[in-house]
Formats: structure tokens, C-alpha cells, sequence
């Protein structure tokens, strides 16, 4: 059986680790913005994130992928804050609000503990890049007082190459989204007029890093799983990402097309978003994936 890959990590080794996250965060150079806020003299960024743990929820969560979620759930830790401004988010609360709770190192190693006593298949980390010090920190102690579950890192697909290889070793399963094709479309709709490059740079990274997607008796347990969101209108450039994933990462990337938009947060101010995909545009997109030969492309 495969295991956790930060189990082979010496401690110190695993502080390391935070620490050099830590000194990406301040001036923050953590996620592409590299927007220079010195977390350590309290200023916050675009994220808003300081240099403590903020935590919304956390929980078995049964709605993620079927290879993720298992019998048990994935242990979702919901993390306050987000490098991105998705006018559709539906955790904008969350992502955007910043609802959620500061807590200490040790108490995020905890979560990640119960989470493993609760029965979870894995510790599902949503939304951690611009907290990836304080997560690495976490780990180590949870580690060493226990931790043996897979860790996947599910992000919003903008990432910093630089932070990236400081989780190589440490991360188990990458889970990106890769959301637009456009990045005209990606500056209006999440505010990230380079989100395809800082993507494409990621998933060749992380790729690197882990591999295809390794499925053990139906749980994932180590590789890229990419996410993307069929958007009304095709806003999201399908064909683009996915000839990217295809052509540039491999055809037997494990890709979710998903079809679950709905128009939430400010989807509304901008009217090609008002509506949700047909079906029609759902299996267009579909058929692309199959052209292209990602036979692992599909609803899941």
C-alpha cells in the first residue's frame, strides 16, 4: 500500500519546510499577486491572511470526488481567505468574507488528528496556498503525534512555482482547478489577468512532483486530480485547458468536468453568468475531452 509521502520527512526537515514558507509570506511572495505584505508586522494582503491559522469548518465532507471521498469522507479543513475574487464563488463568505475563526499551529494539528479518529480517507485542505506555512507547521506536529492520512491540497489552480516545490514530498494528491482558458476572462471574473500561465506552470509542477492520479481500492492516494468548471457561454475556454492538460501534462490526467455551476455571490452583475450551463454546452465539452483523448475526463 502506498504511503503518505511526509511520513519519509524528518521533522526537522518538515519545519524546514514551514519556515521557508513562512519567509515567502512576509513580504508575501506565497501565490502569484506576490503582493509584499509584511505578515510579520501584522499588514495583510489581498488574501487578508496573517500568519496564524484561520479555520471556517472542518469535517468528513461527502460531496468531493468519488475517489476522494471513500466510506469515510475527505476530511475537509475549510481555510478563511483566497487569492482569488471568483464573482461566482459559493463559499464567498468564506473565501472572500473571511469567515472563520483564528486558531493556534497546535489546534490545526489537532483538527487534523480528529479528522483522523472520525474515520476520513484523507485530509482535504481547501483553499490553503496563502496559508502554506502554518498548514506545513501544522503537519509536523500532527505527524509526529500520529498522523498517517493522505494530504490534498485543493486549490483554486493559481499557484506560485516557488511554494509549490517547498510541498514536493510533503503534499500527496494536488487537486487545482484549472478554470479559464482566457486569461482576458480570468482577469474579469476572478481577477487574475495571468491566471493561465500561473496554472499551466502549476500543473507542470505538481505533475512533476506526483504523477497521474494512483487510485488503491477505489481512494485516491497519490497524484494530480484537476478540476474544471463548465462555465454558460464557454466562458471557461474548455477547449484551451483541456488540450493543455492533454497535450502538455498527460491524457491520463484524472480530470472532473464539472457541471455544477449555478449563479452565486455577484454572478448576477455580469450577465453571461446569470444562467446555468445546459446540457448541450456540458457534453460539448465532454466530447472535446474525448477527442482529445483524456480518457480519464469526465463527471465525477
Amino acid at each position: 500500500m502506498t504511503h503518505p509521502l511526509y511520513l519519509d520527512l524528518p521533522t526537522a526537515e518538515l519545519q524546514a519546510r514551514a519556515e521557508g514558507l513562512q519567509a515567502l509570506a512576509s513580504p508575501c511572495g506565497l501565490c502569484p499577486r506576490k503582493c509584499g505584505a509584511h505578515r510579520a508586522r501584522g499588514e495583510r494582503g489581498f488574501c487578508r491572511a496573517g500568519l496564524t491559522p484561520r479555520v471556517a469548518s472542518f469535517g468528513p465532507h461527502f460531496g468531493e470526488e468519488d475517489v476522494v471521498v471513500g466510506e469515510g469522507g475527505s476530511g475537509t479543513i475549510f481555510l478563511s481567505g483566497c487569492n482569488l475574487r471568483c464573482l461566482f464563488c459559493q463559499n464567498y463568505a468564506i473565501s472572500q468574507l473571511g469567515e472563520g475563526e483564528e486558531i493556534a499551529v497546535h489546534d490545526l494539528a489537532r483538527i487534523m488528528l480528529r479528522l483522523q479518529e472520525m474515520g476520513c480517507e484523507n485530509v482535504n485542505l481547501v483553499t490553503p496556498t496563502h496559508q502554506a506555512p502554518q498548514i506545513v507547521a501544522a503537519l509536523a506536529l500532527a505527524r509526529d503525534e500520529g498522523l498517517r492520512l493522505p494530504l490534498v491540497w485543493n486549490c483554486g489552480g493559481y499557484e506560485s512555482v516557488d511554494a509549490l516545490r517547498l510541498l514536493a514530498g510533503i503534499v500527496d494528491i494536488y487537486m487545482p482547478d484549472f478554470k479559464y482558458g482566457d486569461n482576458a476572462v480570468a482577469a474579469r471574473l476572478s481577477g487574475a489577468g495571468d491566471y493561465v500561465e500561473r496554472a499551466q506552470q502549476a500543473l507542470r509542477e505538481v505533475h512533476c512532483q506526483v504523477g497521474d492520479l494512483v487510485v488503491e481500492d477505489g481512494i485516491a492516494v497519490r497524484g494530480l486530480l484537476v478540476r474544471h468548471l463548465v462555465l454558460p457561454d464557454g466562458l471557461a475556454g474548455s477547449e484551451a485547458v483541456l488540450a493543455f492538460i492533454a497535450r502538455e501534462i498527460s491524457p491520463h490526467t484524472f480530470v472532473n468536468v464539472m457541471a455544477q455551476y449555478r449563479p452565486a455571490h455577484r454572478a448576477r452583475e455580469y450577465p453571461p453568468l446569470a444562467r446555468r450551463p445546459t446540457a448541450a454546452e456540458y457534453e460539448r465539452t465532454l466530447d472535446i475531452a474525448r477527442r482529445l483523448g483524456l480518457h480519464r475526463a469526465g463527471p465525477h
